[in-house]
C-alpha cells in the first residue's frame, strides 16, 4: 500500500505489514520517507490508545500541519485490544490519499 500526496509516494508498505484501526492505515515507521514528518505541537491523548504524536507533512514545499500521526508508545491494553503492537506507527488523512 502506499501514502500519496500530490503524485508523490511518501509511504510504502505489503499490506501485510499495516495495521489498520478505527478504519485508518497504519504504516510501519520505517516504511514512511525520510523528512517528510515532523512533529506538530498539537497535542491529543486518546482515551484507549494513549498519548498521540502528530506530524506535519511536508512536501514539494508545501506544509500540511497534522495530516499525520502516531502512538509512540501506546497503552499496553490498547495493543492487546488491536492485536498487533503499533507503536510508532503512522496514519494519514485528508490531503494524504492511502491506495492499496
Amino acid at each position: 500500500m502506499k501514502a500519496i500526496v500530490a503524485g508523490e509516494v511518501i509511504a510504502e508498505a505489503d499490506k501485510a505489514d499495516l495495521i489498520s484501526i478505527e478504519g485508518n492505515w497504519y504504516f510501519p515507521p520505517q516504511s514512511v520517507r525520510e523528512g517528510v514528518l515532523t512533529d506538530s505541537p498539537t497535542p491529543y491523548t486518546c482515551p484507549w490508545k494513549g498519548v498521540c504524536q502528530y506530524y506535519t507533512v511536508t512536501v514539494g514545499g508545501q506544509e500540511l500541519p497534522d495530516r499525520a500521526w502516531a502512538y509512540p508508545e501506546p497503552y499496553p491494553t490498547a495493543i492487546e485490544r488491536v492485536g498487533k503492537d503499533f507503536s510508532g506507527y503512522v496514519a494519514f488523512w485528508k490531503e494524504v490519499e492511502v491506495v492499496d
